[in-house]
């Protein structure tokens, strides 16, 4: 298994849940270029060079679901074998540092092709997407999805640094289970 960990808007610091998770599993965990003031093409050229490194699972958190979002949309790319894309952010968020992130154009077939199986883990209370991951990603692209209550944007600050839920997602064989804390 050669997990690929893709970080979000102004990365992760040593106490996150991707830090850990990278340390654990000894995956490829890249700096995407320009962390504060991301461009979705800049990301992108980082992803497909990763991608070149045949990575059977991807792990996205916050803004770097967004970028496999447009990665699967563009269709390019041999398919990795499952994605999980944990606390999306959405459009309604207020900023202007995003450049060209939204809006975003994928639909289920796009993930399809990019992933065998691609999941979602999301809050009910998540302050980067207030209208819920489930409404906005989850539904409308048939994403498997996990609800976990009260989790916030799944970051250190709502108690996720550690989490050996996701370090069991990933070392489990084909399909993998759910992700409930």
């Amino acid at each position: 298994m050669r997990c690929l960990i893709l970080h979000g808007w102004q990365g992760s610091g040593p106490d996150h849940w991707q830090t850990w998770l990278a340390e654990r599993l000894g995956a490829r965990y890249p700096q995407l270029p320009q962390p504060d003031t991301p461009h979705l093409d800049e990301w992108l050229e980082v992803l497909d060079a990763e991608l070149e490194r045949g990575p059977s699972i991807v792990i996205c958190h916050s803004l770097a679901c967004v970028l496999w979002l447009h990665h699967a949309a563009r269709g390019s790319g041999p398919p990795v074998e499952r994605a999980l894309l944990v606390a999306p952010p959405s459009e309604s968020v207020d900023c202007d540092d995003l450049h060209g992130f939204f809006p975003v154009a994928a639909e289920p077939s796009d993930l399809a092709r990019a992933a065998g199986s691609t999941r979602l883990v999301c809050s009910d209370n998540d302050p980067y997407c207030p209208e819920g991951a489930l409404h906005v990603y989850g539904e409308p692209l048939a994403i498997d999805t996990d609800l976990i209550a009260g989790a916030g944007h799944i970051n250190p600050e709502a108690g996720y640094g550690p989490w050996p839920e996701a370090e069991r997602w990933c070392l489990a064989p084909p399909p993998p289970p759910p992700l409930h804390r």
